[in-house]
C-alpha cells in the first residue's frame, strides 16, 4: 500500500494567482501569454512549484482541471533549465496516456507550450505504421508521449530505448487499469533509469493503483489533491431521466429540439450501439458522428474535428473516449446509456463544465439499470435528481411516459452483437470474463490483450510497416504517423 511505502506530504495551496509568480522560463511565460492563459488553475499552482523543485507528485485529479499544464510546464522548464541532447532512439522526458486521443493531445500541449523552447516532441500510438515513429525516434527527442502496447513493441523490437529518460509521467492511471495496462507498464518501468522523477496521475485511487503508486514513487512524494476520488464536477447540472429500453431512441431525439443543445456528446456502451444512435439522430435531421476504437485513426480524427469546428451537433461515443476527448464548450453530456463500471459515469460527465465553463448532464435509466444507478450514486455519493423537462417537475419514472416524436420508431431493447459488451444483470455488474477471467474492454479483447501487453509483439518486426495494436483499438494499418518535432 502507499502509506507504507511513503508518507506523503500535503502541499498546502500557495497564494500564488499569477503564472508569473511560479518562476517559470520566460519563454513558457511567452506561449501561455499567446495563449491568453495568466491565472493558474488549483492543481497547477499546487503542484507546479513542487515538481519544479525536482520532487516526485501524486495528483489526483480529473480530467478538465489542468493537470496536463500542470506536468508539462515545470518539465519544460527543467528541459529549457538544461539544454541536452537526447540519446538516440531515446526520450528525456516519457510520458504513458491510455488512449490516442489523449497522447495526441499531450502532444499538442507540450508543442503548444514549448513553442519557444525549440523542444522535440514525438507521439507514438497503435493503429498507424510503425516507419514513421522510428523516424521521428532515430536522433532523440526531449519528450515521447507513447501508449503502453506500442511502446512495448518498439521496446521489444529495440526500435526506442529509453535510457535517457529523466522524468517518467504516468496519466490517468486508473483508465490504464481499466483497460488492462498495469502489467505492461510494469514492463516499460524496467526499461527506465532508476534514477528519475516521478509524477503520478489518477482520478481516483483503487487498491491497485495505490499499490502501482508505491511501487513507482520515490518516498515522501508531493501529494495533490484537486478533487475527492469519484466526485463529479460541481458546476455540472446533473438530471436522470427514467424511461423504457424502447423509447430511448426517441427521447434523445426530443432532448435535440431544444436549440440549448448545442454541442452535445452522447456515451453508449457498445460501438454497434454509438453507430446505431448516430443513424438514428441523423434520420431526425440531428447532425452527428460516431467514434468508437473500430473507427480508424483518420476516421476518428475528421471526426473529432467536425465537433470541434461545430460542424456536427452530436458526437455519439463509447468509453474510449470518455477521458480522451478535451474540447471546450460541450454543452451537454447525455449518457445513453449507463456503464457497467459506476466509476466511468463521472469521466464521461467530466466532458462537459470544462474550463470554468457551467454544464448539463442527463442520464437515461432504464428499469434494467437501476442499479447501475444505484451504484453511480454510492460511488458519487450523491443522489442525482429525476426530472420531466417538459416542467422541471421531480417526476421520477413518470419520464417514461414522454410522447415520441413523430417519424421514429420504437427502438427494440438493444443485443449485444459479437465482439461487445453484454448488459450484466449480477448485482456486481462487472464487465463481461473471457473463460480465463480477463475482463473484456470494447471490442471483446480481454484487457491484456492491447499489442505488446501479453508478451507477444502483434507482428513480426517493425521493418514490415503493419499497423496493427499498440492502444486497445488500432486494428487497422496504414495511416501517418502522429508524430511532431519542432526541434
Amino acid at each position: 500500500m502507499l502509506s507504507g511505502r511513503a508518507d506523503c506530504a500535503h502541499f498546502e495551496r500557495s497564494n500564488l494567482t499569477q503564472f508569473t509568480d511560479l518562476g517559470l522560463a520566460k519563454p513558457l511565460l511567452r506561449a501561455l501569454a499567446d495563449e491568453g492563459y495568466t491565472t493558474p488553475t488549483p492543481i497547477q499552482a499546487q503542484a507546479i512549484p513542487g515538481v519544479m523543485e525536482g520532487r516526485d507528485l501524486l495528483g489526483i485529479a480529473q480530467t478538465g482541471t489542468g493537470k496536463t499544464a500542470a506536468f508539462a510546464l515545470p518539465i519544460l522548464h527543467r528541459l529549457a533549465e538544461n539544454r541536452k541532447p537526447a540519446p538516440r532512439s531515446s526520450c528525456r522526458v516519457l510520458v504513458l496516456s491510455p488512449t490516442r486521443e489523449l497522447a495526441t493531445q499531450i502532444g499538442e500541449s507540450f508543442k503548444s507550450y514549448g513553442k519557444h523552447l525549440g523542444v522535440s516532441v514525438a507521439v507514438v500510438f497503435g493503429g498507424v505504421k510503425y516507419g514513421g515513429q522510428m523516424k521521428a525516434m532515430a536522433p532523440g527527442v526531449d519528450v515521447l508521449v507513447a501508449t503502453p502496447g506500442r511502446l512495448l513493441d518498439h521496446l521489444q523490437e529495440k526500435t526506442i530505448n529509453l535510457t535517457g529518460v529523466e522524468v517518467l509521467v504516468l496519466d490517468e492511471a486508473d483508465q490504464m487499469l481499466d483497460m488492462g495496462f498495469i502489467l505492461p507498464i510494469r514492463r516499460i518501468v524496467k526499461f527506465v533509469p532508476r534514477q528519475r522523477q516521478n509524477l503520478f496521475f489518477s482520478a481516483t485511487m483503487p487498491s491497485e493503483i495505490e499499490k502501482l503508486a508505491g511501487e513507482l514513487l520515490n518516498p515522501n512524494p508531493l501529494k495533490v489533491s484537486v478533487t475527492p476520488a469519484a466526485t463529479t464536477v460541481e458546476r455540472i447540472n446533473q438530471r436522470v431521466l427514467f424511461v423504457e429500453q424502447t423509447r430511448k431512441r426517441a427521447l434523445l431525439a426530443e432532448l435535440f429540439d431544444d436549440a440549448g443543445f448545442k454541442r452535445v456528446i452522447v456515451f453508449t456502451r457498445t460501438k454497434r450501439g454509438a453507430d446505431r444512435v448516430a443513424r438514428s439522430l441523423e434520420q431526425v435531421g440531428v447532425d452527428a458522428v460516431a467514434i468508437h476504437g473500430d473507427k480508424s485513426q483518420g476516421q476518428r480524427e475528421r471526426a473529432l474535428a467536425q465537433f470541434k469546428a461545430g460542424g456536427v451537433r452530436a458526437l455519439v461515443a463509447t468509453d474510449i473516449a470518455a477521458r480522451g476527448i478535451d474540447i471546450d464548450a460541450v454543452s451537454h453530456v447525455v449518457q445513453f446509456e449507463l456503464p457497467n463500471v459506476p466509476e466511468a459515469y463521472v469521466h464521461r460527465i467530466g466532458r462537459t463544465a470544462r474550463a470554468g465553463a457551467d454544464g448539463s448532464a442527463v442520464a437515461f435509466c432504464a428499469d434494467d439499470e437501476r442499479n447501475l444507478l444505484k451504484d453511480i450514486e454510492k460511488v458519487t455519493r450523491q443522489r442525482i435528481p429525476s426530472f420531466d423537462r417538459r416542467n422541471d417537475r421531480q417526476l421520477g419514472a413518470a419520464t417514461a411516459a414522454m410522447p415520441e416524436p413523430a417519424g421514429v420508431k420504437p427502438e427494440r431493447p438493444a443485443q449485444p452483437h459479437r465482439g461487445e459488451h453484454k448488459p450484466q444483470r449480477n448485482r456486481n455488474h462487472a464487465p463481461a470474463k473471457t473463460a480465463a477471467g480477463h475482463h473484456r474492454p470494447e471490442g471483446g479483447q480481454p484487457r491484456h490483450a492491447e499489442a505488446g501487453a501479453s508478451g507477444k509483439p502483434a507482428f513480426k518486426g517493425p521493418s514490415r510497416g503493419r499497423g496493427g495494436g499498440g492502444d486497445g483499438g488500432g486494428r487497422r494499418a496504414g495511416g501517418k504517423s502522429e508524430v511532431w518535432s519542432n526541434r
